[in-house]
């Protein structure tokens, strides 16, 4: 077994990335913030990615003593034209549309922000996901449900309808979903915040 040698804090409301974090064991701390999810033409999407993730840690960082801060940043591209999460229904259709048939990338930045020592790590993950011909229909059906208003690119893939769009995925499937867990993980372990416990070598 492995443990965090002190709090984990997640810098973000979204349940996905919660229920990815207790998936191995972590039950953090939850404290959303308000940073603007902007994206910078003069950035790519990686980097605006890992920015947005830094700007979430850091904010929530700032306002704690102890623990170790996570902030997160999905985004979704097409061409070089990056998608965030939809602004209203029309805008949820307009993404769905253009994302149906073709081969889109998902880039998840993550920061960790150790307090009070102010250690940090960074990382951002690409994964290629392919979707299959949307019919008109099947993507106004879905968005009248109201699961893509939340997720970047407007669709979810682990627990919705959003799943049968997939026809195959490239690379991280958990990056997708919102956490691109084994890089956040091996990151702590790399900050020094996780230690072992079990039955010594031999015993």
């Amino acid at each position: 077994m492995n443990h965090l040698i002190k709090p984990l804090i997640l810098a973000s409301r979204s349940p996905r990335r919660l229920h990815l974090l207790r998936q191995i064991g972590i039950e953090p701390t939850v404290i959303p913030c308000d940073v603007p999810e902007d994206f910078r033409q003069d950035q790519t999407p990686a980097e605006n990615a890992m920015r947005l993730a830094a700007d979430k840690a850091n904010a929530v960082a700032r306002s704690t003593s102890f623990g170790c801060v996570l902030g997160a940043d999905t985004i979704v591209t097409l061409d070089g034209l990056m998608l965030g999460k939809p602004v209203d229904r029309a805008d949820a259709v307009r993404m769905l549309t253009l994302l149906s048939g073709r081969v889109h990338r998902v880039h998840t930045g993550f920061a960790l922000v150790d307090c009070p020592s102010g250690k940090t790590a960074t990382g951002v993950e690409e994964t290629f996901v392919h979707f299959r011909d949307l019919p008109a229909p099947e993507i106004e059906e879905y968005v009248d449900g109201g699961s893509p208003l939340d997720k970047a690119g407007a669709y979810g893939i682990q627990d919705d309808y959003g799943a049968v769009f997939v026809r195959k995925v490239e690379g991280c499937y958990y990056n997708v979903v919102g956490l691109p867990l084994s890089a956040v993980y091996t990151s702590l372990i790399g900050m020094d915040l996780v230690r072992y416990q079990g039955k010594e070598s031999g015993q």
